[in-house]
């Protein structure tokens, strides 16, 4: 057993200052993640608007490839954080090497995948042959070199699960920051390098994730010092894996259900016009400096639940929540207003032309009505699989995305009025928010409070 697991700060610390010492390196790590994804879609506009909407279309095959790796990750981050509450350092170890394992399985796939069929994943969406050429090159480097993301993902994870997160908000800056350096300069062709168009910004793209994750690997190594990575004479433990996907399998299938409402969705934009596929990629860009401190934040809270309820310590888990829905809905409505106010300057950074901003404007302030219900919904589903009730947050997503948006999507199309379809997303909000509700109500009665009381700091 290590003598240093009773001492971790998640089951001690007062749980506002904790919120805010795990979470907030981790937002500021995001934002700058979030920061370069805006900037990435700006440097590949000012290519064309064919290069944009190709990017746009490469969205789901990407989303798909962090969905695996997120899901795997959410699951060892789950057990391994309640393994060192429940004091099981063998457990701990061992959800850490097999995810890692499991990481690797997984970017030799998308590597295969990638290599072979990037030019049919774009032929399946658009006839328009610079958009396939621009988006077939993009996609292949990004799936042949995905190893640095994989690995980044994971170990970063490993990190934040023993509660080190000062440690990832400097590997994803890191990343970050090298991929805005170079995304111009390979792009362009800056000094002694050669313009390479939109290779440039793949190849920008997974650079900055194979210095992350090199960086996430040494930190692992000199400085996590509650697990120990043993791959000597290493074998594959099913229960251990089964227990990692009981929690990751209902998050990666939430993930990839979102890359497959974004593929049907832009078949349904495309039949409008192209631009709207590349004010929805825009949209989902910017969303991401939106959600991504929220993610940062739910980052922090998933292992400080998990810990506690590892530990017992029912009081320090409700504050947790409690405080995440506080936290994560003022982010939200942050972004709101944000968009509502802004729209026309957000659209105008990516060289919006008159019909782009036609399209775009109206579409971007529908769209941010939902972002009124995100928070809490968010908070309430990571919850769910922080506690173990990981295929009820699935459920949500399947409802949310496949249920409920893509036929509001399909049915507001038959209008033949394109600027009604963006409702489908708070629609469908509104609707995740209600089951967030009663399933969050269920878990409390059946789960949480059943738990002893215990006064925590």
């Amino acid at each position: 057993m290590s003598e240093r697991v009773p001492e971790n700060r998640m089951g001690v610390m007062p749980v506002g200052r904790l919120i805010l010492t795990m979470s907030l390196p981790m937002m500021l790590s995001m934002l700058i993640q979030a920061l370069y994804n805006v900037v990435d879609s700006i440097f590949v506009s000012w290519i064309s608007e064919d290069a944009l909407t190709a990017v746009s279309l490469a969205f789901p095959f990407q989303n798909l490839l962090i969905a695996i790796a997120v899901g795997t990750s959410v699951g060892v981050n789950a057990l391994l954080s309640r393994s060192l509450g429940e004091k099981n350092t063998a457990q701990a170890n061992a959800a850490a090497t097999n995810g890692l394992f499991l990481t690797v399985v997984s970017l030799l796939l998308f590597m295969l995948l990638g290599g072979l069929f990037s030019e049919l994943f774009f032929r399946l969406q658009t006839t328009s042959e610079a958009i396939i050429g621009y988006g077939a090159s993009y996609l292949r480097i990004c799936s042949l070199f995905c190893a640095g993301l994989f690995l980044e993902i994971m170990l970063e994870r490993l990190l934040q699960s023993t509660g080190r997160t000062f440690y990832t908000m400097i590997t994803q800056s890191l990343g970050a920051i090298t991929n805005l350096i170079l995304d111009p300069i390979l792009i362009f062709g800056w000094g002694p390098f050669p313009a390479m168009g939109i290779d440039g910004a793949a190849v920008a793209t997974v650079i900055g994730q194979f210095a992350a994750a090199a960086l996430a690997g040494l930190f692992n190594w000199r400085y996590n010092s509650d697990i120990q990575l043993q791959f000597r004479g290493f074998r594959p433990n099913w229960y251990i894996i089964s227990r990692i996907y009981s929690v990751g399998l209902p998050s990666i299938v939430m993930n990839s259900i979102g890359s497959a409402m974004t593929f049907a969705l832009n078949q349904i934009l495309g039949a409008f016009t192209s631009t709207a596929n590349a004010v929805l990629g825009i949209y989902f860009k910017f969303q991401s400096f939106v959600f991504m401190p929220v993610f940062g934040l739910n980052n922090g809270l998933v292992p400080i639940i998990a810990y506690n309820y590892g530990a017992k310590k029912k009081k320090r888990m409700t504050d947790t929540i409690r405080l995440g829905i506080l936290f994560a809905s003022a982010i939200m409505l942050a972004g709101f207003l944000l968009i509502q106010f802004f729209s026309s300057q957000i659209l105008l950074l990516f060289k919006a032309s008159e019909n782009m901003l036609a399209i775009g404007i109206p579409a971007l302030k529908s769209i941010s009505f939902a972002f009124l219900f995100v928070g809490f919904n968010i908070i309430v589903t990571s919850t769910m699989q922080s506690l173990g009730h990981g295929f009820l947050s699935m459920g949500i997503s399947m409802i949310r995305q496949l249920l409920v948006l893509l036929p509001t999507a399909f049915f507001l199309s038959l209008t033949g009025r394109l600027e009604l379809i963006w409702w489908a997303f708070p629609i469908a909000e509104c609707v995740a928010t209600l089951l967030c509700a009663v399933f969050l109500r269920s878990i409390y009665v059946r789960v949480i409070r059943p738990m002893p009381e215990e006064d925590a700091a």
